[in-house]
């Protein structure tokens, strides 16, 4: 879906200096005392005169005031536009809508904060537009299947007009004439907030188009005191609490903070729950929000950090790559949970934005940064438990190195709805600061009016969604729950072992429902050795089925290939592709091999490190070379190399491989080191009910890793193979040969 994202004062207009219009200084106060019922409650008149009076004194802050400055002198110099609504998302029309709620909300933060009627009356003067044009509007002309909205082509922007222009309406609504007050509640607040809640198919939904709906009433009855507005908010259309704010909060996120949809979605979701969950706590505190669920909404603001790596977010589900930390909607999350927690980590946060609110919270953030006490945001392996009880699966990062060091991320989460993908047990790694094994995200170009107006294109269903994007398990060239996502949403991974130590980290989960009939465990490691040059990712996935299938096991990763380490027949002369339908029809295959049980390897450079893909499996396999970007006549996807371990006419396999980093390559100095492998070897070995993994590393040292069929349960286990045998209680257990004994 096309959205609009909120300003929510965090202005990045592009004037310049020059060319803005003079704005005259303001006397020492020039606010019109409030009129009875229109004191600002959003912000309180008291708040306001504080960062009247302190904000200058902060240089966040003032750049924030700055900011907002020069776009409402652009958007006065410009011209009152309220355009009758035609265009889909990154046309004209829902542009201009989009600038305007903007400026409503930084002219109303302007008039409190400089206390200049230039500015109340231009946001006035806009108000006065959407009076003129609101009440006249139906279903705009480009609604596409979904719930059209009036401004905007879906109703999720015009609910995310309402939370913006709400919010600068509060803080000019005691300057207006009450005649011009009148005018304003009753056409445009009063009949856009009865539209959004009187539309219960998306207003009772538990999703975040619903959060934003619900934030947009609740909040514009805290400003026009209407509590039936609030209580709808708050409990639903039918005020009965079977949906609305309150419902959303317990059923959306994990007990950890997780949201369902995953870190994309939980970044825009988190702007009208931190939003609204504050005008609650000013206007209602006996409502206790941020304490509800054991303070779940505060959580959510730690959670979301946690799942980013160089300052971006893991691309899960449907996602886009370039969302990331200083995204607008966490600059109000992390001032907003700066303000409840003053934890000390969110400011080193806040400092890398170098943005804050035109808030209360954004003053605070602002005062504590300039008194330098931030401290480093501490990224750590981390479980986020998924589903409202903590039940549904999770999502498993373990990280090594620091904040630009090692992070692999399993996702073994719920479906997450329709922005979910057919993904069970799928990994990312990252390394260097860079995204080495990858994910697609979402096929998308949003708001680029010429990629099908910024909208999900169709590629999303038949690539980025589908299993065989990912690196995971395919079984007959069929999506897990057969693409379908109403079929996986009751259908959870189940988490089994999840476990860190200084030099080995390690998470198991397993999926029974993908596919009929077939079960898969899949572990994974990241293990450290001073034999080594960084952490390696040891992977392990067993397969079992009720009968012979076609297993496929694809890994994207982020490139160059500098050696393909096995025989292979390339397709010089055509180029094939890989099958007809879930994905498979988008996939060129640029080489293959023949099948074969031995390990094989694949090389491939990406900014200066090296990264060696060692891999095989205990039926024989093919392994093919593929592209990503075959039948897309319109360009759309992006293309992206693969490599695909296939296994033929097996009802049970094993998959397994080590990823290893290492080395450099200095293209300005034009050398080069550490080129070659520090793993001679990878081999595999089967007991009755575990396995053991065992690298032989350059030099001759030996690790291995015994992990059990039911690493949660306790139990002794035994494994022989090469020689030699394993024997350990537990899960897993690792084993060092470099000192005789157990690594501790």
């Amino acid at each position: 879906m096309t959205r609009s994202t909120p300003l929510m004062l965090l202005l990045a207009a592009s004037f310049s200096a020059a060319a803005l219009p003079a704005v005259a200084a303001a006397p020492a106060a020039t606010q019109q005392p409030a009129s009875a019922g229109s004191a600002p409650v959003l912000v309180t008149a008291a708040q306001w005169q504080q960062m009247r009076s302190d904000g200058t004194r902060y240089p966040v802050f003032t750049k924030e005031q700055q900011r907002a400055e020069r776009l409402v002198r652009g958007m006065i110099k410009a011209g009152i536009d309220v355009p009758v609504p035609k265009d889909k998302g990154g046309g004209y029309t829902h542009e201009q809508h989009k600038r305007n709620y903007q400026a409503i909300q930084a002219a109303g933060a302007l008039y409190r904060l400089t206390g200049d009627k230039v500015y109340a009356d231009y946001a006035r003067d806009l108000l006065l537009g959407y009076a003129t044009l609101y009440p006249g509007l139906g279903a705009h002309p480009q609604g596409r299947g979904q719930i059209p909205g009036r401004l905007f082509w879906q109703t999720l922007n015009d609910s995310v007009w309402l939370v913006s222009a709400v919010q600068g309406y509060d803080a000019i609504r005691d300057s207006l004439s009450a005649a011009d007050r009148k005018t304003i509640d009753d056409s445009v607040f009063r009949p856009m907030a009865d539209f959004l809640s009187g539309t219960p198919e998306n207003f009772d939904k538990i999703h975040n188009h619903a959060t934003w709906a619900v934030a947009a009433v609740g909040m514009t009855g805290y400003v026009l005191r209407d509590p039936t507005y609030v209580d709808k908010a708050l409990k639903g259309s039918k005020r009965d609490g079977s949906a609305g704010f309150l419902k959303q909060v317990d059923q959306l996120f994990s007990p950890d903070g997780y949201y369902e949809e995953g870190p994309y979605y939980q970044r825009y979701a988190l702007a009208p729950f931190i939003l609204f969950a504050n005008a609650i706590e000013r206007n209602d505190p006996q409502q206790g929000i941020f304490k509800r669920r054991d303070g779940v909404l505060l959580k959510a603001v730690d959670a979301l950090v946690q799942s980013s790596y160089g300052g971006y977010f893991f691309p899960i589900n449907d996602a886009i790559l370039d969302k990331g930390l200083d995204t607008e909607e966490l600059v109000a999350g992390i001032d907003i949970a700066y303000a409840r927690t003053t934890d000390a980590r969110l400011l080193s946060v806040a400092k890398a934005q170098k943005r804050v609110l035109l808030s209360p919270e954004g003053l605070q953030v602002a005062q504590a940064l300039a008194q330098d006490k931030a401290t480093p945001f501490a990224f750590v392996p981390t479980l986020l438990r998924d589903g409202p009880d903590g039940t549904e699966g999770a999502l498993a990062i373990l990280r090594m190195g620091g904040e630009n060091g090692q992070a692999l991320v399993m996702k073994n989460t719920k479906q997450g709805m329709g922005h979910g993908h057919f993904d069970k047990l799928n990994w990312l790694f990252y390394d260097n600061g860079q995204r080495v094994v990858t994910d697609y995200g979402a096929a998308r170009f949003l708001n680029i009016e010429a990629k099908a107006g910024g909208i999900y294109l169709p590629e999303n269903n038949s690539w980025a969604r589908q299993t065989i994007a990912h690196n995971t398990l395919v079984v007959n060239e069929q999506s897990h729950f057969g693409g379908d996502w109403k079929k996986g949403q009751p259908l959870a991974p189940t988490p089994l072992l999840f476990a860190t130590r200084d030099d080995t980290q390690i998470a198991s989960a397993r999926m029974d429902s993908a596919y009929d009939g077939v079960s898969f465990t899949r572990t994974q490691l990241l293990l450290a050795h001073p034999s080594l040059g960084e952490p390696v990712v040891l992977d392990l996935l067993r397969v079992t089925g009720s009968k012979a299938a076609r297993y496929d096991l694809p890994l994207h990763f982020n490139g160059h290939i500098m050696d393909v380490g096995f025989k292979s027949q390339s397709a010089v002369t055509s180029r094939p592709v890989l099958g007809k339908a879930n994905g498979y029809q988008h996939v060129w295959v640029d080489a293959s091999s023949e099948p074969s049980s031995e390990a094989r390897s694949l090389t491939w450079l990406l900014d200066g490190r090296f990264y060696t893909y060692r891999f095989a499996s205990t039926a024989p396999s093919r392994a093919l070379i593929g592209e990503s970007g075959a039948n897309d006549p319109s360009f759309n996807l992006r293309r992206e190399p693969m490599l695909l371990q296939r296994v033929d006419g097996q009802a049970a396999t094993t998959f397994y491989g080590v990823l290893e980093p290492h080395g450099q390559y200095d293209g300005t100095a034009e050398t080069v080191r550490g080129a070659n492998s520090r793993i001679d070897a990878i081999a595999h070995y089967r007991g009755k009910d575990a396995d053991v993994l065992v690298l032989d590393l350059a030099g001759g040292k030996r690790v291995a890793v015994g992990i059990a069929d039911e690493p949660d349960k306790p139990g002794s286990h035994e494994v022989s193979g090469g020689g030699q045998s394993w024997r350990w209680d537990g899960g897993w257990k690792r084993f060092d040969s470099s000192t005789g004994k157990d690594s501790k």
